[in-house]
């Protein structure tokens, strides 16, 4: 038994020295085999995508190195001023394009004509806008301009002013004479300095008067602010404005600490902000009382030709005012109250049943609220999960906010979209009886799940209300409004910040008042 039990045992650690020898060599094999398709993995991990990354473009070289979060502001900020310190970094590196990171941001010097053409000419469509910057926010009273101004709607209306108003080729000859006698005013006062200081001129001083006195005759008329000198140069007044100009003009793309991490914005670190506001609180001391007096003479009616402007400030204060509604524009309000005279006559006053045959009225309704919705954002929307949309991540609890304003405004859905065109709303098969708009094109109630359920209701009493007054009653501005109504809003609303006045008087026969008033 003994015998018997130890040949057991034996056989036993035989089979597993067995076992643990084909164990040991499948373990290596397989750890090898492990290793080597670890191994090509991870380079076909480098292939495919580090090394497709890799042949990517990257930016331009770096002149400095970039500190996590602000880049290299430390160092713009040391080295002012900043123009000729990038222009050191350039020559010192002899680079012809490069890149700095300001915060979040990338500047790209460019010192290469060749290089300026590919930006300016080959794409230029899509470098064609500005940045956004503290000085050009605030000598514009937000971007209300054209020249330095971010792409957008309203770049694209002052830029069209500028080309068809202000600098077309009739303006030019218009102002000619302006011109020139500032040119002849420019050699009357070297002459005067040729006979009484010995022909001593500053240069700066004559060039900058005679810049300056240009462009007041050209928008106000004037030559002087203040006092002229015995000489015929510029007194106080001229000095103190023309230098507010040139600060202004110096601080425009000036490297401003916040113009790279806009949550500085107040807080004024370089004093920029500073400068610039001083700077043109000494220009709208002497703009403003000029251009409030002659905006209360198109409003007292004093100036009311259109057509026979005398400067730029009055085509301006004319086209401002161009844009109002209706009132502002008689062939559409005759327009639609021949349509309703049309449709329903002069004998009985307007009624529901009415509405479907009254397509140019819905159509100026609708074109009202397209351009001047009651808020400038539809109520708040909030995300009840993380999605997606169009490519973007939405996470759970957003607000979502749909600008009524920019939406109703927006140049890519609408041809002129600050003109008044109910045209642009009527259709073969008419318009619509209610106040919306099935591609959302344009917003005054809601949709969807938490749409406005009374919107039949709402458009209806907005229809009897334009159509009734319309019907029943001529209407003209008021004296006291001047030549045409004053569209402009209130700072903190998107109401008008002066009431509407107008003069109404009867336009149906006196029966059919009486009747219905009875």
């Amino acid at each position: 038994m003994d015998n018997y039990a130890t040949a057991l045992w034996n056989s036993f650690i035989h089979q597993m020295s067995n076992v643990s020898s084909t164990f040991s060599t499948t373990f290596l094999r397989f750890s090898t085999t492990l290793v080597v398709m670890g191994f090509a993995l991870y380079y076909l991990y480098k292939f495919l995508f580090v090394g497709k990354r890799n042949m990517q473009p990257g930016l331009p070289p770096f002149l400095v190195k970039p500190w996590p979060i602000v880049g290299s502001l430390p160092e713009m900020l040391r080295n002012k001023p900043t123009f000729r310190w990038i222009h050191k970094l350039m020559k010192d590196a002899n680079s012809e394009i490069a890149c700095i990171r300001f915060g979040n941001l990338h500047v790209i010097p460019v010192f290469s004509s060749e290089i300026a053409r590919e930006f300016l000419k080959t794409q230029d469509a899509v470098f064609a806008s500005r940045p956004d910057i503290i000085s050009g926010h605030i000598t514009t009273k937000g971007f209300l301009t054209t020249a330095i101004s971010p792409m957008g709607d309203q770049w694209k209306k002052m830029r069209k002013v500028m080309v068809n108003e202000m600098l077309s080729p009739i303006r030019h000859r218009w102002l000619q004479d302006r011109r020139d006698k500032e040119a002849d005013n420019l050699v009357r006062y070297v002459y005067n300095l040729c006979m009484s200081e010995g022909g001593l001129v500053d240069m700066r001083v004559a060039s900058r008067q005679y810049c300056g006195n240009v462009t007041k005759q050209m928008f106000f008329s004037t030559r002087y602010f203040g006092k002229v000198k015995e000489n015929g140069g510029p007194g106080f007044e001229e000095e103190e404005h023309i230098n507010a100009v040139f600060t202004l003009l110096g601080h425009l793309f000036a490297f401003c600490v916040s113009d790279y991490i806009p949550m500085l914005r107040g807080l004024d670190l370089d004093g920029h902000e500073k400068v610039v506001k001083e700077a043109l609180s000494v220009v709208e001391k002497y703009h403003d009382p000029i251009i409030d007096e002659r905006i209360q003479q198109w409003k007292n009616g004093e100036k009311s030709d259109q057509e026979n402007p005398n400067d730029l400030l009055d085509v301006l204060i004319s086209l401002k005012d161009e844009k109002a509604e209706m009132l502002n524009h008689p062939e559409i309000f005759k327009k639609a109250t021949e349509e309703i005279d049309r449709v329903v006559g002069k004998e009985r006053l307007v009624e529901e049943s009415d509405f479907p045959k009254l397509n140019y009225v819905k159509a100026c309704i609708r074109e009202a609220f397209r351009l001047h919705p009651i808020a400038a954002f539809n109520v708040p929307h909030v995300s009840l999960e993380d999605t997606t949309v169009v490519g973007y991540f939405i996470p759970k609890g957003s607000h979502v906010l749909i600008s009524r304003y920019a939406v109703g405004r927006s140049p890519k859905v609408w041809e002129e979209p600050l003109k008044f065109k109910p045209e642009r709303h009527l259709k073969e098969d008419g318009v619509s009886l209610t106040l919306t708009d099935a591609d959302l094109r344009f917003f005054s109630f809601s949709t969807g799940l938490r749409g406005c359920k009374g919107i039949h209701l709402g458009s209806i009493m907005v229809f009897m209300l334009f159509a009734r007054l319309l019907q029943c009653f001529s209407w003209s501005i008021s004296p006291g409004n001047g030549p045409t109504i004053d569209l402009t809003e209130e700072e903190h609303s998107m109401f008008m910040a002066k009431p509407l006045v107008a003069v109404a008087k009867p336009r149906l026969p006196a029966h059919v008042y009486l009747v219905h008033l009875a």
